[in-house]
């Protein structure tokens, strides 16, 4: 589906407003009149911001959310149309660098990414949700396969994700009707870790991402990778990278840190090296 117009009389980092605090950035979409439909200005600076928090010692982990009533709508398709020519290759080149970037953008970061939804979670939304490590969501949320609705095929990576984490029949199920699932639902299907209410969101958000961002750091991205690539993998492939992951993480300060508080019968203090 094609880009919208850019929102008018809005600086991006007004409408994702983010900050690091503690060693956890947190990335907050801030357009609640829409319920945070995310334009392509505001794409962008979410891969920004995870590529950046990625790359930065500083960070150890990301929590991502949304004010107002929605986590996300969605892309914003206001402006956009489905009639008119298109050159062959425009819409498909579209979901390469728009959509399908962002989630990898996820997917790639090396620190553990939380998603805190605190409200709707449809369509693109929804599989932004989806990609984070770990899904945090209030009682009233609701996660929507919204694109049927529009006659539209899912896009977002959400026919990748979807299968993967609870199976193609359910994934069929949500995508081909689009009826909205609950957070109660959604927890039992696996597709949430945890349902909270809403009051206690932040404060829940806060307390799982100081416990990563005090974790090794170096190890928990290693395991990351190994976890995300498996789905893809056979078993020696698999075993390999495993036998890789290890390797490289023996290296780092952190795992030295581990073995050694172990063996002196104290709590580690990881510094994320």
């Amino acid at each position: 589906m094609p880009d919208s117009p850019r929102v008018p009389g809005n600086s991006v980092d007004s409408l994702v407003q983010h900050a690091t605090d503690n060693q956890v950035c947190r990335i907050t979409l801030n357009r609640p009149e829409t319920l945070n439909a995310i334009t392509p200005d505001q794409r962008e600076r979410i891969i920004e911001l995870l590529t950046d928090a990625s790359a930065d010692p500083g960070v150890r982990a990301v929590v991502l959310t949304g004010t107002g009533r929605g986590f996300c709508a969605g892309a914003d398709l206001r402006g956009g149309s489905a009639a008119g020519e298109r050159v062959p290759g425009d819409v498909a080149r579209t979901i390469r660098v728009g959509a399908q970037r962002l989630i990898s953008a996820v997917l790639d970061c090396e620190k553990p990414v939380i998603a805190a939804v605190n409200g709707t979670a449809a369509g693109l939304g929804a599989h932004l949700a989806f990609a984070c490590d770990l899904v945090l969501a209030v009682e009233s949320a609701k996660f929507i396969e919204v694109f049927v609705r529009r006659g539209l095929v899912p896009d977002g990576g959400g026919a990748y994700l979807l299968p993967r984490l609870v199976g193609p029949q359910r994934a069929k199920e949500l995508m081909f009707f689009g009826d909205a699932l609950t957070a109660a639902d959604a927890e039992r299907l696996g597709l949430v870790n945890r349902v909270v209410p809403g009051g206690e969101l932040e404060k829940t958000a806060r307390e799982w991402a100081a416990r990563l961002a005090t974790g090794p750091t170096r190890a928990l991205a290693l395991t990351k990778q190994l976890v995300n690539a498996s789905l893809d993998s056979d078993r020696t492939t698999a075993f390999a990278a495993e036998a890789a992951a290890q390797e490289i993480n023996m290296t780092t300060e952190d795992a030295r840190e581990g073995v050694a508080s172990f063996v002196e019968r104290r709590s580690a203090e990881y510094r994320g090296r």
